[in-house]
C-alpha cells in the first residue's frame, strides 16, 4: 500500500483504523485521571486557546488519535499542517490550534502528546529508513515487524504507515510465520510444519518460513512456502542466496524477504535486485520521538499585555 517515496497512495490512513480503537483513547484518558482531577479544578472551565509546538524536526503521524483525545472532551483541533507532513524545521513550529475548556484542554495534553510524539517517531524512522534504501537503488518493499509496544501496537502500525513503511503482519492471526521454535517443535521439519499450516489456515493465509541457510529456503519453497525469510544473514550470504533463489524456482510465487539486525548504519550493504521485502525492528525499537509542546494562550492581563507563562508568540 505505501508509496515507494513515502505515505499511502490511496485514501486517508485514518479509515484503516478499526471501530475498537476510540475506546483505547477512553481507556487512557481513564487510567491518566483515575479519579480526582486536581489540576483541573485549580484552573476550571474558561474557554482557551492553546497550540501545538513542534520542538524537534521529523513526519507529523497520529493526528487521529490526537484528534480523538480532545473530542472526547469536548474541545476541537484546527490543524496547520497536514499528516505526513515534516514539521520542526522552524523553531517551535505552529502546527495545530486546540481549543476548548481550560480543564478539559489540560486533561488531554499528556496523553494526546505522548501518543502524536511516539506515533511521529516512527514515521521519522520509518521515513529515514525507506530513503535511505532508495539512495541505495532499492525499489522493493521496507517492512516493520511484530516486536511492538503491547497495548499499542495500533499506533506504531499506523507511524510506519505514514512513513512509508509496510506495517507487516499485523498479529499472530494475519500470518502463520514459521520461526525457529516452530520448525524444532515439529521434529525439525520444515516440509511437516508448512503442510501443517497449509492445512490450518488454508489459501487466504500466507505461509513465512524463518531459514537460517539457502538449504532450508530450498525446503520451505519446495514445501508451500509464500515468503521465506533470510534471517541473519551476511549481506554477501544475502546476495548469494537470493540469486540462487532465483535462479533455481524463478520469481513471483514466493517473495525473499532479508532480516535481522538491519540498522541504518547497515541496511544499504543488503540491498541487492534479488530481495523483495527488507524488515527492520529498529523503525520501532529504540525509536527517538518527535517533541511536542501544548502551550495555553496567556489571557491579556488589564494593562494590554500578556499574562504570566510563555508570551502568545511561542
Amino acid at each position: 500500500m505505501p508509496t515507494k517515496e513515502g505515505a499511502p497512495a490511496h485514501g486517508n490512513p485514518a479509515h484503516l483504523l478499526p471501530p475498537s480503537w476510540k475506546k483505547t483513547i477512553s481507556l487512557w484518558l481513564e487510567e491518566d485521571t483515575p479519579s480526582f482531577d486536581y489540576g483541573g479544578f485549580v484552573v476550571g472551565e474558561s474557554p482557551v486557546e492553546a497550540r501545538l509546538l513542534a520542538k524537534s524536526q521529523g513526519v507529523l503521524a497520529g493526528v487521529p488519535f490526537f484528534d480523538e483525545v480532545f473530542r472526547q472532551l469536548d474541545c476541537t483541533v484546527e490543524w496547520h499542517a497536514k499528516e505526513g507532513d515534516e514539521v520542526g524545521k522552524q523553531a517551535k513550529q505552529h502546527i495545530a490550534t486546540v481549543r476548548g475548556p481550560v480543564r478539559c484542554v489540560l486533561l488531554g495534553e499528556r496523553v494526546a502528546l505522548n501518543t502524536l510524539s511516539r506515533c511521529s517517531g516512527i514515521a521519522s524512522k520509518s521515513h529515514s529508513l525507506l530513503s535511505l534504501l532508495r539512495k541505495a537503488g532499492y525499489k522493493n518493499t521496507l517492512a516493520g515487524t511484530r516486536k511492538t509496544t503491547p497495548g499499542f501496537r495500533l499506533v506504531e502500525k499506523y507511524g510506519m504507515l505514514i512513513g512509508g513503511c509496510d506495517p507487516h503482519r499485523q498479529d499472530l492471526s494475519a500470518m502463520t510465520m514459521l520461526k525457529d521454535n516452530h520448525i524444532w517443535a515439529c521434529g525439525g521439519s520444515i516440509a511437516s510444519a508448512v503442510a501443517a499450516a497449509k492445512a490450518a489456515a488454508g489459501f487466504a493465509v500466507k505461509v513465512e518460513v524463518e531459514c537460517q541457510s539457502e538449504a532450508e529456503a530450498d525446503t520451505a519453497i519446495e514445501a508451500g512456502a509464500d515468503v521465506v525469510m533470510l534471517d541473519n544473514f551476511t549481506p554477501a550470504g544475502v546476495a548469494t542466496a537470493s540469486r540462487n533463489l532465483k535462479e533455481r524456482w524463478g520469481r513471483g510465487k514466493y517473495l525473499v524477504e532479508v532480516s535481522g539486525g538491519l540498522t541504518e548504519d547497515n541496511v544499504a550493504d543488503y540491498v541487492c535486485d534479488d530481495i523483495d521485502v527488507i524488515s527492520s525492528s529498529s523503525i520501532h525499537q529504540g525509536t527517538k520521538h518527535v517533541d511536542f509542546s501544548l502551550k495555553v494562550v496567556p489571557k491579556q492581563s488589564t494593562n494590554g499585555k500578556a499574562g504570566s507563562g510563555e508570551s502568545a508568540e511561542t
